[in-house]
């Protein structure tokens, strides 16, 4: 069997199962539940194969000291690589229960079966059970070795056996439906000391300067710690640790080591640094039957935030040798190593425990914020501490998504056909998590004496589908494409992962381009489309989208008109297409999106659904209004008023097609959507005032210079 890499490093049954004797199951999984339902999606692929009632499992809280090591949450692949190895695991132990009560009662075990945990004869009659058989059954045993051939994500028990039930109910929800505490934010253990850490306002600076009298000002239970750089009050009341906070962050003096870019000629200083060139498609020029016309054009996006609703938070205790963390993290191996090497411990004196946030895809404070607590819990003689970043720190000094730019050419023959397509991008790399590039990559490493600052952010590798180039090859048959991506080697601003990461942008400009040439030769968008897909999944969902959402007929209101986008995420993953129904008066705004995506089988259908709404809404805010501002003296937008995202009245109704594929195996559905939401808006926009914007955020701005332009 072709095994996942989470089974491959993670081989044995036991390191993920757990059978008592009363016939529960305990499911252990090292992928982090971000609200994107993760956790439930897994369950749910366990209970089928396992054959138990939703009652009988229960999914084990993470940690590095329980938890199989799986890496990081991220790409969407976390249905696709972490639920084959459930699937395996689970179908494994199925088939080692089933084979102990056939011995058990004589009868052949080809002809048993389990359900709600209970193992039964062709004639309904139990032969054993999971609790009967636990102390008897060795799960120390390689999965690969027991579970059927050919087993992955999409099952070992065939479709006509499992049980009809309906989708597994959240698990995450209750808690955060009736407020009880969950979130890493309500962790408040006895002896907490509270911290706050007061950065920099650029990225590189060096800490010139804390006048006397300041510090004597402080209140009398507040206490300093100092570390190079590094900077940080605590005290045993939270709102005496935010009051000296405010007082420090007014008088430190912080000397620049670096200079920021003139955020107007942002565009151009992407494309004049010095950067690493990758050719991810060679090209070859095609062979003109007649002449063609020549299309160009160029794209651009400003850099955006995270913009999580709760500011990062983590807490630590340490004992003198044990280092305990509780972070919102979404690798908790990575992160624990990456914490072990900063500090100079044995990565076995150290253990992370997950706790949930606010939710992030992407590459938030978290681990930094985690670095925090643990490097000042190492000076609190035992006793927890508990740091909260504020607002403006996060917004300010967390990792953000890169500025980005392209320019896009093409020949369309008069035939419509179109060769010679090539694309350049510019942007700083997408990964800057824990252990990139050799370093622990973690922020306050770089202000403490002795610590190591960040590298520039790189790019995830082809086989982790690419950082700055993700979806910058399209979908579509268009000759032999010439791509490359030009990663920037300076980063005066710190950038990494966020939802999506390049494919945002590039199936934006993609799709942005694919209807000037559409409109070029005087054919529909969507026809246009479909005549260069040979993909049937790709086709089915462009139909589905633009059928549902009445592509072709009159607009349903004055003023607003349609668009279209379409990309398959990574050209691996999910297949996902969008139309935009925009109204462009004042101001642009998206009335209504319709989305159809094909995820392979689905596991669980309302959370695809959720995971579509989702992605949409933040593409939207993403597309129309998100822009990190910045100058001379650091980043600007630290606040909502100055980073404004979309709010609850301004949020487009969203419907999503779900195209269900049960012989295909899973995929992931959490950030397929941003691409094609993007390009959907941006065409719907042209289709409604005729004017091409060709720079992200669609603000008034932006529309207007597009106008004058």
């Amino acid at each position: 069997m072709t095994l996942s890499p989470s089974l491959a490093a993670n081989p044995l049954i036991s390191s993920w199962l757990t059978v008592r004797a009363d016939g529960t199951v305990t499911l252990r999984v090292g992928k982090a539940e971000l609200g994107q339902g993760i956790q439930t999606a897994l369950a749910q692929i366990a209970i089928t194969e396992l054959g138990l009632s939703p009652g009988q499992l229960e999914v084990a809280p993470l940690s590095t000291a329980a938890s199989p090591d799986e890496g990081f949450t991220a790409g969407s692949l976390s249905t696709q690589v972490s639920g084959a190895a459930v699937a395996a695991v689970s179908a494994a132990a199925r088939r080692l229960f089933i084979e102990a009560a056939g011995r058990k009662s004589a009868i052949p075990a080809s002809s048993l079966t389990i359900v709600d945990g209970a193992i039964l004869t062709p004639d309904g009659e139990i032969v054993g059970s999971y609790g009967s058989l636990a102390a008897e059954v060795n799960l120390d045993v390689d999965a690969a070795g027991v579970a059927p051939a050919g087993v992955t994500a999409a099952g070992a028990v065939p479709p006509a056996e499992r049980p009809a039930r309906s989708d597994l109910t959240r698990i995450d929800l209750p808690d955060k439906v009736f407020g009880r505490p969950r979130f890493i934010q309500d962790l408040e253990p006895p002896g907490i000391v509270h911290a706050r850490v007061i950065r920099p306002p650029l990225l590189r600076a060096t800490l010139a300067d804390i006048p006397e009298e300041r510090l004597a000002g402080l209140p009398p239970s507040a206490w300093v710690v100092r570390d190079g750089d590094f900077l940080a009050v605590l005290a045993d009341r939270e709102e005496v640790a935010d009051a000296a906070a405010a007082w420090l962050r007014g008088s430190a003096k912080w000397e620049a080591a670096d200079d920021l870019p003139d955020e107007s000629r942002l565009t151009s200083w992407l494309r004049d640094q010095r950067s690493e060139t990758t050719v991810l498609a060679a090209g070859e020029p095609g062979r003109p039957t007649s002449p063609g016309t020549r299309v160009s054009a160029s794209y651009s996006r400003g850099l955006i935030a995270h913009a999580s609703i709760a500011t990062s938070c983590a807490l630590a205790r340490f004992d003198g040798r044990l280092l305990e963390v509780w972070s919102h993290t979404q690798g908790i191996f990575p992160l624990r190593a990456a914490i072990a090497d900063a500090l100079g411990l044995d990565k076995s004196d150290v253990v992370v425990y997950h706790v949930e946030g606010a939710g992030c895809y992407g590459h938030n404070p978290a681990d930094d914020v985690a670095f925090d607590a643990a490097l000042l819990a190492c000076r609190t003689g035992g006793r927890p501490v508990r740091v909260l970043w504020d607002r403006a720190a996060e917004l300010g000094s967390g990792p953000l998504a890169s500025a980005m730019t392209a320019d896009v050419t093409a020949v369309l023959d008069p035939d419509g056909s179109v060769r010679d397509w090539t694309y350049d991008v510019w942007s700083n790399g997408y990964n800057g998590r824990p252990g990139y590039a050799g370093q622990p990559g973690l922020l306050a490493n770089g202000y403490r004496r002795g610590g190591r600052p960040l590298p520039p952010s790189v790019d995830p590798p082809l086989a982790s589908g690419l950082g700055s180039g993700r979806n910058a090859v399209p979908s579509y048959t268009l000759g032999s494409p010439r791509v490359a991506t030009h990663r920037l080697l300076s980063m005066p601003i710190r950038t990494s992962a966020i939802r999506s990461l390049g494919a945002h942008f590039n199936v934006f400009a993609i799709e942005s381009f694919m209807d000037e040439l559409a409109a070029a030769s005087g054919a529909d968008p969507l026809a246009f489309r479909l005549a260069r897909l040979d993909d049937e999944r790709a086709r089915a969902v462009l139909t589905a989208a633009a059928g549902a959402a009445g592509w072709g007929e009159p607009p349903g209101a004055a003023d607003t008109s349609l668009g279209l986008g379409y990309a398959r995420y990574k050209n691996t993953g999910a297949y996902c297409a969008a139309v935009a129904e925009v109204e462009a008066r004042e101001s642009v705004r998206v009335r209504r999106l319709v989305l159809a995506v094909d995820v392979g089988r689905v596991v669980n259908r309302d959370g695809v659904r959720n995971q579509i709404e989702g992605g949409a809404i933040q593409a939207a805010s993403w597309t129309l209004k998100e822009q990190v501002r910045f100058g001379p003296d650091g980043i600007t937008s630290l606040s909502w008023e100055t980073y404004p995202v979309l709010r609850f009245s301004e949020t487009p109704q969203v419907d999503v097609i779900v195209i269900d594929r049960p012989g295909q195996p899973p995929v992931g559905a959490g950030e397929c959507a941003a691409g094609p939401v993007a390009g959907a808006i941006a065409n719907g926009l042209f289709a409604a005032i005729g004017v091409r914007a060709r720079a992200l955020p669609l603000t008034d701005q932006n529309v207007l210079r597009a106008i004058d332009a």
